[in-house]
């Protein structure tokens, strides 16, 4: 058996609205919201006493999404350094292809978005870039030049 295809990403954040509002400015759309307890969550993560605030968010065409959360109880847990670089072991980053790189950076920049270098050209293929987002959440952008 094989899988049928990926569903999404989750990420969870301190600040669910500031999260929706970085992601919808990058273009997603908000599919929905919900509140998530009882027995069947606290079996399926694995926790006691599971009290969280999600949202789903989905890319314009419909294939890729990110699940945000944001804990109630038990209360989340930072990690050390509380923003890693890139080469941290575990989850890298989230990559988007964007119309516009220079327009994305400077819109997202509005929500505290930060560059981690600059954006680059690699070949005639692409400029890219990374940058730290809400809650240190590194996000890869690409732009297809050719």
């Amino acid at each position: 058996m094989t899988i049928q295809r990926m569903d999404n990403v989750g990420i969870v954040v301190k600040d669910l609205d500031a999260a929706i509002a970085f992601f919808t400015e990058l273009g997603m759309e908000l599919e929905g919201r919900a509140q998530i307890e009882g027995l069947w969550a606290d079996r399926a993560v694995g926790l006691d006493g599971v009290r969280s605030d999600i949202a789903m968010m989905r890319t314009p065409d419909g294939h890729g999404k990110l699940e945000l959360a944001k804990y109630h109880a038990p209360a989340a847990v930072s990690a050390e350094p509380e923003n890693p670089p890139p080469n941290t072991p575990g989850l890298h980053r989230v990559m988007f292809t964007v119309d516009d790189i220079d327009d994305t950076v400077a819109r997202l920049r509005a929500h505290s978005a930060e560059l981690l270098g600059e954006v680059a050209q690699y070949e005639d293929s692409y400029r890219l870039c990374y940058l730290r987002g809400p809650e240190g959440i590194i996000v890869a952008l690409a732009e297809q030049i050719s």
